[in-house]
This record gives structure tokens, sequence and C-alpha cells, in this order.
């Protein structure tokens, strides 16, 4: 089999690289013959995506649904403000074709789901989990197991971050321990607020995007020590970090002694998002039918204040955090519409008011105002 030969412009880019001792060009060939998924281009996918391509890992697969928004640019880096309103994974290959033109790059404008999950993680070596959502941790990683994937694991909240790499089979050919053998349940749904809700320090998710790129850079050529057994802590205010083993544990329910789990499931129902509470809703049209027919109705946002500045629909706003302040403000004669960004926290709203305050007339907006204003944009 011929070596992979670099072109001119090639050795050029990856100068630095040749001439690093315990690097060279043999390492750099298994970076041209690598392929990466990274999954999300938000705030950790951003330095993932930026220093893989640059470092020229050949194939780099982009997963992601959502669209630039202006509020992602103090993190998210890989765009600017002319990419506002793009589709993220159309606009992160255009950076990234221009950091590097040697590579290449797939996009999926599309949530990773149990029904395609199998499919695109198996065309890769490796799966950088860039997401911010438990759902989508859990079904990464049980992917992973049943694909016999690395996954190169971070996540952010507020002043603090972690690294992991899961599922790493060593030298040795032992399997490492996965997210499930750290975290084998997700929290109570809602009792983790999320970056919109709590927000996050611009600076940190470029710190552990980028200890993920090395770490994938790390799996990929097999230089240093990979990070797998092990969790590494960092705590931005303080300026601490610390790293602590992880043990496969037997009773692990996809790849224990007696596993439960042998195939995908549903992990929305899993960490709890799926109608949890069973109360009732009205979907975007629904409203919009309301405002037309000039409808007695009252229209409550349970977001944050920063969130409700930045753009809101005109309702009375009373933060979940201060919600039983106010529950004495809500009418309890007439249909009231409660909302939040994407429907979660509103749900939990009505669940306690409900239970608390015996409202009756309680309706959840479906998909919250970011499915509104992408219906309605003009409302």
């Amino acid at each position: 089999m011929m070596e992979q030969v670099f072109t001119e412009g090639e050795q050029e880019l990856y100068d630095r690289h040749f001439s690093l001792r315990g690097f060279g060009e043999e390492a750099q060939r298994k970076l041209k013959k690598g392929k990466v998924l990274v999954v999300g281009a938000g705030g950790l996918g951003s330095p993932l995506l930026l220093y893989l391509a640059a470092a020229g890992v050949g194939q780099i697969g982009i997963i992601d649904f959502d669209k630039v928004d202006a509020s992602n640019l103090h993190r998210q880096v890989i765009f600017d403000e002319k990419q506002v309103g793009m589709p993220k994974v159309q606009a992160a290959k255009k950076r990234l074709q221009g950091i590097n033109p040697f590579i290449e790059i797939e996009t999926y404008e599309e949530r990773l789901t149990t029904g395609n999950a199998m499919e695109i993680i198996r065309q890769y070596e490796v799966v950088a989990d860039g997401s911010d959502n438990f759902p989508t941790r859990y079904l990464v990683n049980d992917a992973c197991v049943l694909a016999g994937k690395p996954n190169v694991y971070g996540s952010i909240f507020q002043f603090e971050g972690q690294v992991s790499v899961f599922n790493y089979k060593d030298q040795d050919g032992k399997w490492g321990p996965n997210y499930r053998d750290l975290y084998p349940s997700p929290p109570p749904a809602g009792l983790v607020p999320n970056c919109a809700e709590t927000g996050v320090l611009g600076v940190l998710p470029g710190i552990i995007g980028s200890m993920q790129a090395l770490e994938v850079i790390k799996v990929l050529t097999g230089i240093g020590t990979v990070m797998g057994g092990k969790m590494w802590l960092f705590d931005a205010l303080a300026f601490e970090s610390r790293l602590f083993k992880i043990k496969r544990k037997p009773d692990n329910p996809l790849n224990g002694n007696h596993p439960s789990i042998t195939g995908l499931i549903d992990y929305e129902a899993f960490c709890g998002l799926k109608q949890e509470y069973g109360v009732k809703s009205i979907s975007v049209e629904g409203l919009q039918d309301l405002k037309n027919a000039k409808e007695d109705f009252l229209l409550v946002d349970v977001r944050e204040i920063h969130e409700f500045r930045r753009k809101n629909m005109g309702g009375k706003l009373m933060p979940l955090s201060e919600l039983d302040e106010f529950q004495a403000q809500i009418p309890k004669h007439k249909k009231v519409i409660i909302h939040c960004e994407t429907g979660v926290r509103s749900e939990a709203a009505i669940n306690r008011l409900e239970k608390q305050y015996g409202f009756t007339n309680l309706y959840n907006l479906k998909g919250g105002i970011k499915a509104f204003l992408s219906k309605f944009p003009a409302s």
C-alpha cells in the first residue's frame, strides 16, 4: 500500500507538525486518513471543528439542525455576524474550507436521532460529542458503544467544564468505561438548567472544545496518553483542575455483565422530556388563531429576564425561578397560555401551578417561542 503523499500546499500548511519531534509526517498521515464526526456545531463544536480542520483531519462530519443566532457569537467563534440565520453546518463548512482546502467535510443538517445515529456514526473512526443536552449525550454514548467507536466527550456549565474519552480501546484491546459508567441515569427533567437559563462564560467552551480536539488528535495518531478511563474537571474562576479515574461498572445496562440495552432507545422519554406531566397544550397555529380572533387570553413567559429582553411575544414575564411570587397574578377564569424557549420549562411551570395552586385553565405552547417565531416571524 502506497503511503499518502502530501501536496506542496499541504506541506506548507502542516510544516510545524512535520518538524515536531514525536509527531512528524507519520502522525500527519494518520490525521489525513482520519474520519471524525462532530456532534453539534455550537460552543464546543466551534473550537473542535476549527482545530481538527487546521490540524489536517482528512474527513470531518458535522451534524447540527440549528441555525446561527446572534446570541451564539460570544462563544461560537466559528461564526460571524454575516452568517446569522444560516444553517450552522453550512456556515461552519464554509469557514473550515477557508482554513484547510485539502480536507473533506460532510454535513448533516438534521438532528441526531435513534433512526439515523448508527448509520452516520459507523462511517467515522472517532465521534466528538459537542452536544448540550442529556438525550443526545446518552444517544451518542450508546451508539458509540454499539458501533465500537471512541467517544470524545465534553460538557460545560456556567464557569465549569469536563472532558473525557469514553469507550476507548487501549493497546491491550480492553474497552474503557463509557458515559453510563459515570452517569447511569439522567437527572430529573428540568433540574439542570441550560445555557439560555443560566448563561455560560464565552471563553469556557473554547477551552473545553480545544481539549476535546487534542484528545481526538491523540486517538487518531496514537501519540501521548489518551484520557480513556479518566475525567478532567476545570473550574475557570478558580483556575483549578483535577483528574479522577472512572471504572467500568458490572451493572452497566449497555455493556455490563448482564446488558439490558441491546439497541438504541427513545432518549427523550428516557430523560423525562416527553410530556412528563401530561399538561394541556396548544400548537403555535392554535395560538395564532386565538390572536387573529382577538380572543381574551393571557400569555405568560416563564423565561429569565435577559431572554425576554432579547426577544419576546409581548407576554407577561413571570420567570420560572420566581413563579411562586407571581402565581397570584394569574387569573383562573380565562385561558392562560404559558411558554418558554422550547416548551420544557413552561410544562414544568404548569405542573407546579396545577398541583400547588389548583389551576385548571393553563395551556403549554408546544415548541415555545422558538417554534412560534419560526412559523410566524412577523408576530
